[in-house]
């Protein structure tokens, strides 16, 4: 019988490690629209909903970027909480972004729930929920 010799919980914080790298790689492919690094870290079945409870899948999101319809110049998370349940994760926090749409360049500020897989050894963003904060 093999013994466990790693401490408890040094799995879970490397989970946690990646799945924080994986977000920050995230944030820099989508200010740079790097689809390449966008399509390796969104699964196949990957599903957002906007604020206003609209769908978009993997290719929709991705196709934004191609086409040059949405753009993130800047965004900035803050308060990122990341909770890991086996190969499951489930990250939460906020963030304030400059988005260019639709010939307009705005500021927005989300708070978002994401849900991750991990597969085979590495994580992938399956479905993320999108919401405005009512006025603070």
């Amino acid at each position: 019988m093999k013994q466990d010799t790693e401490p408890f919980g040094t799995e879970q914080r490397v989970d946690e490690q990646q799945i924080l790298a994986l977000h920050e790689a995230g944030d820099r492919a989508l200010m740079s629209a790097d689809v390449a690094v966008l399509e390796q870290i969104f699964a196949d079945d990957y599903v957002q909903y906007n604020e206003s409870g609209k769908a978009f899948t993997k290719q929709d999101v991705l196709n934004n970027f191609r086409t040059g319809a949405i753009r993130y110049p800047s965004i900035v998370s803050t308060g990122r909480k990341i909770r890991v349940f086996g190969n499951t994760a489930v990250v939460h926090g906020s963030e304030s972004d400059e988005v260019e749409a639709e010939g307009k360049r705005f500021r927005v500020r989300y708070v978002y729930l994401d849900v991750l897989r991990k597969c085979d050894g590495e994580w992938k963003l399956v479905a993320s929920q999108l919401a405005r904060p009512s006025q603070e």
